[in-house]
């Protein structure tokens, strides 16, 4: 058996805000379309997870609503701006093989990086830009099992690829 990741950086947020902090901001205009067309190639790859972990931010919440899952979401404050440590760790609970994880830059490029035993050949890669995904599979039956530089990739996608801007 294997366990699948779908590691996702929220789509694009709205800097010019009246939000009281940072972890109310919300999706801009380009985030929004952003999120629908990364849940329809989520789709299209028939990649979909059994469960969402998520930031409990609000970008990360409409990231998640705009993906159009069918599936339970846990909003957890650990993923808020987590470290990659932070990260391993919440996934290493999860309890479905099909996982899927939103959160923020710079945990969510670091863990990207550290969890795949080779990256992608991807030009944005590196700096996982907002609504980057990742897709990995992992030779494990349960999260538990999680270890670094474990992870094949399947495929890697940016928004900007994906709406063709």
């Amino acid at each position: 058996m294997t366990c699948t990741l779908i590691l996702t950086r929220h789509a694009k947020s709205a800097w010019d805000t009246s939000a009281p902090s940072d972890h109310s901001r919300p999706l801009n205009k380009r985030g929004r379309a952003s999120a629908k067309a990364l849940g329809d190639w989520l789709r299209d790859m028939k990649q979909l997870p059994d469960q969402v972990l998520s930031s409990s931010s609000q970008r990360t919440r409409e990231t998640y609503e705009l993906l159009g899952m069918k599936v339970p979401a846990v909003f957890t404050e650990r993923l808020y701006h987590a470290s990659s440590d932070i990260i391993f760790q919440v996934l290493r609970e999860a309890a479905h093989p099909q996982t899927m994880i939103l959160g923020h830059n710079p945990g969510i490029a670091a863990f990207a990086h550290a969890i795949v035993n080779s990256p992608p050949d991807h030009s944005r890669f590196d700096d996982f830009p907002t609504g980057a995904t990742l897709i990995a599979r992992f030779d494990i039956d349960i999260w538990n099992d999680l270890t670094w530089s474990s992870g094949k990739v399947v495929d890697f996608t940016v928004p900007r690829e994906l709406l063709g801007a």
